[in-house]
């Protein structure tokens, strides 16, 4: 990577840690270490893929990588440059926007499509096809209405299709039902962005009643309250 192209990459705001020509991005996120947690297929030879909420876009290029035909990358506030919604320990985050996202895509010399669309708008866009591999990593827990989403997941998926979603959870003591917790303020993490901590026993909940006919928990982390999940259309 040449002095000036190193300049420009290191006065972008990564949020991924991704190494692109030879370098590693400082992103704030462990995002090569939670790689092996989202147990993606290893081959994606000839699948679609959607990468919903998307940022800077590593688990799209990782997707491409690994053979997928196409991927849609989308995102809304993370694109768009000025002051975060998320906090980071109290402090507010100048963010720069799409750059990160663009400046790896130019870098990998990828196809990666881009769309700039609400989760909830989703299904009514018509531009929106059906999906083999459906990616919803750390939304749920920012969406206001998270068993809505569940259900526009669904609608993603093509009918053999998968869909994984890594959460931030709560109340995970409870084990006989399925609760979630209700963050009106900055209750979680001083971030006014998230809303919701729900445990397992709910997010399978929702899946399952959005229509998944089988979930399953393949990651789970009591002390960082975090979980990924697969969801099914059809019974595997």
């Amino acid at each position: 990577m040449n002095p000036e192209t190193l300049k420009e990459m290191q006065e972008i705001d990564w949020w991924h840690n991704m190494e692109l020509d030879g370098v590693m991005t400082n992103g704030r996120d462990y995002t090569q270490e939670k790689l092996p947690m989202m147990y993606l297929p290893k081959d994606l030879k000839g699948k679609s893929v959607i990468d919903v909420g998307a940022w800077d876009g590593f688990f799209s290029f990782e997707c491409e990588r690994r053979g997928a035909k196409d991927v849609l990358a989308i995102d809304t506030i993370t694109w768009q440059e000025g002051p975060l919604w998320a906090a980071d320990k109290g402090r507010e985050i100048m963010h720069t926007g799409k750059k990160g996202f663009n400046f790896a895509h130019k870098i990998l010399k990828s196809k990666v499509d881009s769309m700039e669309i609400e989760v909830m708008d989703l299904a009514k866009n018509d531009l929106i096809e059906k999906y083999d591999l459906v990616l919803c990593l750390g939304i749920m827990y920012h969406m206001e209405d998270p068993f809505g989403m569940c259900k526009v997941m669904y609608d993603l998926c093509s009918d053999d299709g998968m869909c994984i979603i890594e959460t931030h959870m709560d109340c995970i003591e409870i084990k006989d039902k399925a609760v979630m917790a209700f963050y009106p303020d900055k209750q979680c993490n001083n971030d006014p962005g998230t809303w919701c901590g729900p445990n397992p026993q709910c997010v399978a909940g929702m899946l399952k009643a959005a229509g998944f006919k089988e979930v399953k928990m393949v990651f789970g982390n009591e002390q960082v309250h975090r979980g990924v999940f697969q969801a099914w259309k059809k019974k595997q």
